[in-house]
């Protein structure tokens, strides 16, 4: 799978109050399929989040995000787990994530949009959770029960961490809310619907938890589903940092001991700043020579930055054992 790079093109072109969104839509996926195997990857890369993905070949199962743009928002039960009830993408766009998110689900803010704010992102319910809650299903109740009265409720609770410290601030939003007095006003969401969480503040990553009325022995019986798209960012942005984009070529890349860093002619003359981040935006090198060792750095997806008078780029790299 090709390695999706990561660019500061929103830092560097347009005003300090710039925003960037990560859509899902760089995934190219043939129509109505899905991506559920993030390898050789732990997490599925749309500029500027990482969606971690954990895949059990033995068992084909997954849990934390897949990608998907399937569109069949009429068949129940769990061959339909890829399918938003919004049947597309938030905004007219096909593609979006699909949560299974049972021990909660994490998005990671990557490279320089680490510390930025999350301004807000569309959800709706994925198609399995939807009509396991509207008619119920061998595992789950139906929402309201039988009369239409139980007080039942699908929730999404979102918060942040900060330097590797969960915030004491979440939002919430109800992907169903059976209990109101007024059985009239008892809802599933089917669209999709925008969720703002400026309030949070600056954040390295997003978690995600669902919580539901109808529990048994081994915890919620309702599907751990949910759909997201549209996720926008405010990043953090310098005064220093508003500068043009640096174009640059690492080489070899995958690569276990070292890569090089091929600059334009322009730039290749001048002092380098460079800095390696891991996919949670947390700093690891910093260096000044365009020959930069990494075979100390455990297997997996890196980020490169690098910075000149001519501007600064950023670009992926995998390091492979």
């Amino acid at each position: 799978m090709r390695y999706i790079l990561l660019s500061l093109l929103f830092a560097l072109v347009h005003s300090l109050s710039s925003q960037v969104t990560a859509s899902f839509e760089n995934f190219n996926l043939p129509p109505d399929t899905f991506l559920n195997n993030a390898a050789p990857n732990d997490a599925f890369v749309s500029d500027p989040v990482a969606l971690p993905n954990n895949y059990n070949p033995q068992w084909m199962a997954w849990t934390g995000w897949a990608i998907s743009n399937r569109t069949d928002t009429l068949t129940p039960g769990f061959i339909n787990e890829y399918s938003a009830m919004a049947g597309s993408g938030a905004n007219g766009t096909a593609t979006y994530a699909v949560a299974y998110a049972f021990d909660g689900a994490i998005i990671r803010l990557l490279g320089p949009a680490s510390g930025g704010t999350v301004l807000g992102l569309y959800v709706t319910n994925n198609a399995y959770a939807y009509y396991s809650m509207r008619d119920g299903d061998p595992f789950a109740k139906k929402f309201g029960g039988p009369t239409g009265n139980d007080p039942d409720f699908f929730l999404l609770t979102i918060k942040k961490y900060r330097n590797g410290v969960l915030g004491p601030d979440s939002v919430n939003f109800y992907l169903a809310d059976y209990r109101f007095a007024d059985n009239s006003k008892d809802y599933i969401v089917k669209q999709w619907t925008y969720v703002n969480l400026s309030s949070l503040g600056a954040a390295d990553s997003l978690l995600f938890t669902l919580t539901s009325s109808d529990v048994g022995a081994f915890g919620m019986n309702t599907p751990a589903y949910f759909c997201i798209d549209e996720v926008s960012i405010q990043p953090t942005v310098s005064q220093k940092e508003a500068i043009p984009a640096l174009d640059f070529a690492l080489w070899p890349n995958p690569t276990s001991d070292y890569t090089h860093i091929r600059l334009p002619e322009m730039a290749s003359a001048e002092t380098h700043q460079v800095e390696v981040f891991d996919a949670a935006g947390q700093l690891l090198l910093q260096s000044q020579v365009l020959r930069l060792p990494v075979g100390t750095l455990a297997p997996g997806l890196y980020y490169v930055r690098v910075q000149t008078r001519q501007g600064v780029g950023v670009r992926s790299l995998q390091v492979v054992r």
